[in-house]
């Protein structure tokens, strides 16, 4: 498997050791793979992955390495060579990518690394990421046409002149009303009628209290309307030919009791 033992005991060239592996290590000048000690001691992989690995990358470029073709090879059977091949996926020794050919055939390229890909090695080396927490909710936005209204009632009255602040602040009181049916028009006028003589110190302050003391109630559901009870259709009297309403064709009421009159 290798040419050079690296991590050997200091004490294994003595042949009467009693304890721990002793190494007999002869050169190889041919046919002969090199495999990393990262792979041949890898602390999270099983030995059948261990082992898969050193066999696939002992073979030459392009032989067959799927599933069954190991299967047939080996006695560990399809599914524990499939799950080895996941851990060799995992841990970046390999990867398989499904490709269509030409001919229309899906096929798996398999790529096989004899050190396992950085990427795959920092991620896994890396803590996984705590769940970022959800965005905190966003401020509703200020209803344009709320917004809008506060901001030309300066052209019926310059005195009702509104910071972008004061806006902001009393949008959501002129949406109320807005919400309850009052038209645009409405409010205006409700806030622009009557006004005193008097300088208004604090338009903000003047108008909150009107939008607030003068807000109207919702409007009422619609009031139910059952649906009307049609009539029976016009029936023609299979007896005297008068007409008389019923579900379905026959005799009218007065030829009912005639006919029951004449059984009694």
């Amino acid at each position: 498997m290798t040419d050079k033992q690296r991590n050997a005991p200091k004490g294994a060239k003595s042949a009467h050791s009693h304890s721990g592996v002793i190494h007999v290590n002869e050169p190889h000048h041919d046919n002969f793979t090199v495999v990393g000690n990262h792979l041949a001691q890898h602390p999270e992989l099983s030995l059948t992955a261990i082992g898969l690995a050193t066999h696939i990358q002992s073979l030459p470029a392009g032989t067959p390495i799927g599933i069954k073709v190991l299967a047939a090879k080996f006695p560990e059977g399809e599914i524990r060579i499939a799950a080895a091949l996941r851990e060799l996926e995992e841990h970046g020794y390999l990867t398989r990518a499904r490709e269509r050919l030409q001919s229309g055939r899906v096929t798996t390229r398999t790529t096989s690394y004899n050190k396992p890909r950085l990427a795959v090695v920092r991620a896994a080396a890396e803590p996984e990421p705590r769940p970022a927490p959800p965005p905190a909710p966003k401020a509703p936005a200020v209803p344009r046409a709320a917004a809008d209204l506060l901001a030309g009632l300066r052209a019926h009255d310059s005195r009702l002149l509104l910071t972008e602040r004061d806006v902001h602040r009393l949008a959501p009181t002129v949406a109320a009303w807005l919400e309850r049916g009052v038209p645009p028009i409405a409010v205006q006028r409700t806030l622009t009628n009557s006004l005193p003589e008097d300088p208004i110190l604090h338009p903000a302050a003047f108008l909150a209290h009107r939008l607030k003391s003068l807000l109207p109630p919702p409007l009422p559901a619609p009031a139910h309307h059952p649906t009307p009870v049609r009539p029976y259709p016009l029936q023609t009297c299979d007896g005297c030919d008068r007409a008389f309403r019923a579900p379905e064709p026959g005799a009218c009421r007065d030829c009912r009791s005639a006919t029951a009159r004449e059984v009694a």
